[in-house]
């Protein structure tokens, strides 16, 4: 049972001036379990913001560590900061704002790395990203653990904060113009390879557009956490120019695959290093019936082979974490092409092979499938992995 100090409901604790608002139950927030992504200008304001409000169980996912240009941007970081993990240093600013706060970093690429246990461990998601990719794989995530998502972005005076909610209309997939995925498209060889000359371009952005759109993102949070209508499938755009906002709807757009979600979910009690792929085909089998097959959350590059020697190199890693360089073959120079590996069953070449020599990441979901009849496996042994001291339920 997770408890917050009594000094902090008190009339003169720290959260007494919230019990002003009639709605206000800091008792829900205290429980509440949100995971941040991004901490860099927009995740700063976010976690702060939280902080603040006495949400009480936070996860702060990034990859990225402290430099000096962060510096006017971001409020929890210093200048002794610089070449540490931002979700770190953020982790450990955001105790002092709260002392009660229980909050955990987990420093990794949410793409390829954050396993999708996180999703069903969050009650809400709230995003502070500067790329399209990052931001589908958090709507993927989202949409399939049918949690909401609240979206951030800013760039020079202007931003827009935006609220998905599965089963209340679009996606983030959905607002996606044949530019964005365009762009998309442009980081990836013709063998969808990770480019690693292409990086992700600077956005100006101002630490004052970075405070509004982040408080827009946590005050839908807190609308939602109580149960309140919140912008769903809408978004607030702010322009810093002209001092005008107005709302956007977005419409949800027929067919749309962003919208995928599972239909039973089981916790298999173990992790990725400890299931190997012909038990876990085995129990999908008794599920489902014997044409059961698995399906992985993400691609996954099984091997290289190269068209001009045929060599051939085991990989086994999440498809962006391969790049062009990576995949050059040892032997000729040529470019070997990936082949992916996203279903499992239809050969037992794999089947003594644990989850985790195979590229799927700590606490992550795959989902069995048997005609139209689905099982998702949680491999929530990996839990503390990610969460920390976090509370699990």
């Amino acid at each position: 049972m997770i408890t917050i100090g009594k000094d902090a409901l008190d009339e003169n604790g720290r959260f007494s001036r919230f019990k002003l608002i009639s709605w206000w139950d800091q008792a829900r927030l205290g429980r509440a379990k949100v995971l941040v992504v991004g901490a860099g200008a927009l995740g700063n304001e976010i976690i702060k913001n939280c902080a603040l409000a006495g949400i009480g169980n936070i996860l702060v996912a990034d990859m990225d560590r402290v430099e000096n240009s962060n510096l006017s941007r971001s409020v929890l970081f210093r200048g002794e900061d610089s070449g540490r993990f931002k979700a770190d240093v953020a982790c450990e600013s955001a105790r002092d704002i709260h002392p009660g706060l229980r909050i955990n970093a987990w420093n990794g690429n949410v793409v390829y790395d954050l396993g999708w246990g996180a999703y069903f461990w969050a009650d809400v998601v709230i995003a502070g990203l500067d790329n399209r990719e990052a931001r589908l794989a958090v709507n993927m995530g989202s949409f399939f653990a049918r949690k909401p998502w609240i979206d951030g972005a800013i760039e020079v005076l202007d931003g827009v904060a935006r609220v998905f909610v599965p089963g209340e209309g679009p996606c983030y997939e959905c607002t996606m113009s044949q530019t964005d995925w365009k762009i998309l498209e442009s980081r990836r060889s013709c063998a969808l390879l990770t480019r690693s000359e292409m990086e992700e371009g600077k956005v100006p952005t101002t630490p004052t557009t970075a405070s509004i759109i982040a408080a827009i993102e946590v005050q839908e949070a807190i609308k939602l956490l109580h149960g309140m209508e919140a912008l769903a499938g809408r978004g607030f755009a702010y322009s810093g120019v002209t001092g005008e906002a107005h709302c956007v709807v977005y419409p949800r757009k027929p067919g749309c695959y962003g919208h995928d979600s599972f239909t039973k979910l089981e916790k298999l009690g173990c992790g990725v290093g400890d299931m190997t792929v012909g038990r876990l085909l085995e129990r999908a089998r008794c599920d489902l019936g014997a044409s059961a097959v698995i399906g992985l959350s993400r691609d996954v590059i099984g091997t290289l082979r190269c068209p001009e020697c045929g060599t051939i190199g085991e990989v086994y890693r999440s498809l962006g974490k391969v790049t062009e360089d990576e995949a050059a073959c040892p032997r000729c120079g040529r470019i070997r092409a990936p082949e992916t590996l996203l279903t499992l069953g239809f050969d037992d070449s794999l089947n003594d092979r644990t989850f985790g020599e195979i590229g799927v990441p700590y606490f992550d979901v795959v989902t069995a499938r048997a005609g139209d009849r689905t099982v998702s496996y949680l491999f929530d042994g990996d839990a503390g992995g990610v969460l920390g001291g976090l509370p699990r339920e």
